[in-house]
């Protein structure tokens, strides 16, 4: 048996070189009118086919040609034969136009800036907040925490309905309940009610950030997929730098209930737009539509009168036509477990491989640790600039400008860099561990620029210098959340999800807790002790990239897992 991949393909098979079958601008000139018909007084003589013929199932994939002649004797009533569907509806989404590919990924990291905003944003009204209920900065943070626990579990569960029931509606879902849950935190007057209305912010905004990447490998084939991944992870900075960024101002100057309600409108703007806009790009989901639409237009033609559908002998010695009655399948569909399996499976395959595979466990480890230096941020820099600055709400908000403005310049960066290497190095670009040549570099930025921001917060040196060192850490942070996302997807093919799963549940609990701690241990280190840690912490995880760049081809061999897409 043929093993296809989730777009009903060969698995080996070179998706550039596919051949999409579809009806030509012709035979849709004719379908539009009617469905063109052999009606050859001896076509039952001819073609050997009567109503009673026994049905062939197929298998069908993107690459399948598709009957569209019925076989149709004299005596039927033409006027009652259905039209063909239109099928370019459920054509390949790596096929589509650039237009349509454009908007897709424009839109999914668009709604993702929205997730990510969030986390950000909730920082802002602590201080009205932490009085009107009473609780410490702690308690109050545990609000982050409950967001990314959220963010972190939910794709776990969710990623197999995506399987079966396509992207699309678990989008949508999800997006709902993302906007009823940003207004639940604007509406909310009690601590545990933000904290549920939080966690379910976080289910919902998930698929935002982990479904994107997917939806991105789905539309774009590999050698046009890093400008899309880059700007999925320039969104994702983007947007966390965004969130305290906004909120400052409107918490220095509004209620606190403001700081959700302009997160509420934006994300239901943008969920409408999805409702409307956003196309199935799982492939397998939509051959599983084809077929279905394909066999009851069949079914329909027989009702009528139809014999079968015109095809080829197959002889190519003896080329003619013959009538069949046929039935499409997908095979994945044949191959998908139940739900309830895929649930457990996608449960304990990332565990399984976050403490077997050394990729995935020091990726992982390594862009959590990353992700907690982000979040670190949301308490640092209002703690440091508020005590050696004395700069206002609204003003250390303003400071996560660096975040965005570092977010920026290595989208920039990093789309320009991949296609001179791609241009002179066609070679090294095109391994998994070509992959890692910028980041080697480019990832010891986080370490520097946390060494640079702790040894400049004295009063003494202006305001600007670790502002500046802000932007250069998070430039540190784009690098390594792309290439784990990058080399992973290369290294572990059809298992990338689970590999990225598990990447994605460390980095969100790890992200989670960090903000618990942050003031504690500035304030009991001091600011350069507390920074040079983190900062010495970084430097040894900026090992991992140059080992695996080194020796990743031995540590894949080595792989079970792995070693099967060497």
């Amino acid at each position: 048996m043929v093993m296809l991949d989730q777009h009903g393909r060969r698995e080996e098979e070179d998706a550039t070189s596919r051949n999409i079958l579809t009806p030509a601008p012709e035979d849709n000139a004719l379908l539009a009118q009617n469905v063109p018909i052999s009606d050859d007084p001896t076509t039952t003589e001819t073609w050997g086919s009567s109503g009673s013929e026994e049905i062939q199932y197929r298998y069908l994939s993107f690459e399948s040609d598709i009957p569209l002649t019925p076989v149709i004797p004299p005596a039927a009533v033409k006027h009652d034969i259905p039209q063909c569907p239109n099928l370019r509806d459920y054509d390949d989404p790596f096929t589509w136009s650039k237009t349509r590919k454009n908007l897709m990924t424009y839109l999914s990291c668009a709604i993702n800036v929205t997730a990510s905003y969030t986390a950000g944003a909730y920082t802002a009204p602590a201080f009205q907040l932490t009085k009107k209920w009473g609780v410490s900065d702690v308690a109050y943070n545990v609000g982050i925490t409950t967001f990314t626990c959220g963010f972190g579990f939910a794709p776990m569960v969710l990623a197999p309905f995506s399987e079966i029931n396509g992207r699309r509606p678990v989008f949508i879902t999800t997006g709902i309940l993302f906007f009823v849950c940003q207004i639940c935190c604007a509406l909310t007057g009690s601590y545990g009610g933000m904290l549920v209305a939080r966690f379910f912010v976080g289910v919902g905004g998930s698929t935002f950030s982990t479904m994107v990447g997917g939806i991105l490998a789905d539309v774009w084939i590999t050698a046009e997929r890093n400008t899309p991944m880059v700007m999925f992870t320039g969104a994702t900075l983007l947007g966390t730098g965004l969130g305290p960024l906004v909120s400052g101002f409107i918490a220095q100057n509004l209620s606190w209930r403001w700081v959700f309600w302009v997160q509420a409108i934006p994300s239901g703007i943008l969920v409408s737009f999805v409702t409307l806009l956003f196309k199935e790009t799982r492939g397998t989901v939509i051959l599983s539509r084809k077929a279905k639409l394909l066999n009851k237009w069949y079914e329909q033609l027989e009702a009528a009168g139809a014999l079968g559908m015109e095809v080829e002998s197959g002889d190519p010695q003896k080329p003619s036509k013959k009538c069949c009655r046929i039935r499409w399948k997908v095979q994945a569909d044949e191959e998908r477990a139940s739900l309830g399996r895929m649930i457990v499976v996608s449960l304990y395959r990332p565990i399984h491989m976050l403490f077997t595979e050394p990729v995935v466990f020091f990726f992982s480890l390594w862009i959590a640790f990353a992700w907690g230096v982000l979040y670190l941020q949301f308490g640092a820099i209002p703690l440091v600039f508020e005590t050696n600055h004395g700069f206002t709400l609204e003003q250390t908000g303003a400071v996560f400008a660096a975040v965005c403005v570092g977010a920026l310049i290595s989208v920039v960066l990093s789309i320009y860099q991949e296609k001179w290497a791609f241009k002179h190095y066609p070679k090294i670009s095109g391994s998994p561990e070509g992959r890692l040549t910028f980041t080697c570099v480019e990832s010891t930025l986080m370490p520097i620029g946390i060494f640079w921001f702790g040894f400049t917060c004295y009063s003494s040196i202006p305001w600007i210098v670790p502002t500046l060192a802000i932007a250069v850490a998070t430039m540190g942070i784009f690098s390594i959340y792309l290439s784990v996302f990058n080399y992973t997807a290369d290294v572990y093919n059809i298992y990338a999800s689970s590999a990225l799963a598990a990447a994605g549940l460390t980095r969100n609990l790890l992200g989670g807790f960090f903000p618990l701690f942050t003031k504690q241990m500035f304030q009991a280190l001091g600011f350069q002790a507390a920074s040079g840690l983190v900062g010495g912490i970084g430097c040894v995880l900026t090992l991992v990239p140059w080992v695996l760049y080194f020796y990743g081809p031995k540590i894949r061999a080595r792989s079970k897992i792995a070693s099967q897409f060497t």
